[in-house]
């Protein structure tokens, strides 16, 4: 299944790489750049960072893999981010700056730490309020027209900046998050890509792990705080985590009797929600790559989408997707 980013036409499933320099537990650079390697043999060709991740670590390990020797940088869809300032003493408390001036420093950073003559697709990876979108963007259209990008994204957007900001400068695609019990792109944002023209990125589209079923409260209990950052999730803490599971659990009832895994049948109903919707599942390790990049051969009849909108309905959610100081800054 090939979709279009902009004018580019790649598979609906790329790689997110955040998790390989940080957020989901202890990291292994040797096994990250296997991973990459692996994937691109898989057909993956959409590979997803950021300068936050890592603090610039991300970028670097992905400059590894594409500098490699084995892959042509021509055939990869290299995109990242910027506009997220992260604060050194305490890794989970961020600030938003798109000032021209330093989504042009933290571009030419990002391509100086990917080794790479250009960026395929540069998010802006929040907005700040207080700076103009005329100017952000101007800045942005400044690096299109230096070579230095290719064409541009937004994250988290709400539907009426997206629609603002596509009046400017024409947006390629937008990143939120989206899957089975993070819904909120639906009412307004699908339908407006769809109108657009503009891909829809959806980042963990597995729940941060969560939809895959291997994660429970004893898991919760037994991951470290300073290394797992789903111990600041709402979603995953002792108040929510059990009765969430309890969802997780019919889905993997449907997953059984449909002969799939409960990731492939999650990845599935996501790619099903428009013609325009990519996935970007993060992986550490090359376990789930194949499975993954496979559920782009799912097909899901009417009545099993039905059941799974039934089932993971918004409002039996329980917890919030984000730590409010991080919602704060989050549009979708």
């Amino acid at each position: 299944m090939l979709r279009m980013i902009g004018n580019t036409r790649i598979p609906a499933v790329g790689l997110g790489c955040m998790g390989m320099s940080e957020f989901y537990g202890e990291t292994n650079d040797t096994e990250s750049l296997l991973t990459l390697q692996e994937a691109y043999e898989l057909g993956y060709r959409h590979f997803d960072t950021a300068d936050m991740y890592g603090i610039g670590h991300n970028e670097e390990l992905l400059a590894k893999f594409i500098n490699g020797g084995s892959v042509k940088r021509e055939a990869i869809f290299l995109a990242t981010k910027g506009g997220i300032v992260r604060d050194k003493n305490d890794k989970y408390s961020i600030s938003i700056n798109t000032h021209p001036d330093y989504i042009r420093t933290a571009c030419e950073a990002s391509l100086q730490r990917l080794k790479t003559d250009y960026i395929d697709l540069y998010y802006l990876h929040r907005l700040d309020p207080s700076i103009p979108l005329d100017e952000t963007l101007g800045a942005v259209s400044e690096l299109i027209s230096e070579g230095k990008i290719r064409q541009i994204g937004l994250c988290e957007v709400s539907a009426e900046q997206l629609q603002a900001a596509h009046t400017i400068q024409p947006i390629a695609a937008l990143q939120s998050e989206f899957s089975l019990w993070t819904r909120d792109p639906e009412s307004k944002i699908l339908p407006l890509c769809e109108q657009l023209g503009i891909a829809f990125v959806a980042f963990s589209p597995l729940g941060r792990g969560f939809l895959t079923g291997g994660i429970d409260k004893q898991f919760m209990d037994n991951a470290k705080s300073e290394l797992d950052f789903r111990k600041k999730i709402p979603r995953f803490n002792a108040e929510n985590i059990d009765a969430n599971f309890s969802l997780v659990k019919r889905l993997e009832t449907i997953a059984q009797a449909l002969d799939i895994s409960t990731a492939k049948l999650a990845l599935a109903w996501v790619l099903a929600g428009s013609p325009n919707v990519h996935i970007i599942p993060g992986s550490k390790t090359r376990k789930h790559l194949a499975a993954n990049f496979n559920a782009l051969h799912v097909h899901l009849a009417p009545d099993t989408l039905c059941e799974l909108n039934t089932i993971f309905s918004p409002e039996v959610i329980a917890g919030s997707r984000y730590p409010q100081k991080i919602l704060d800054h989050s549009n979708a």
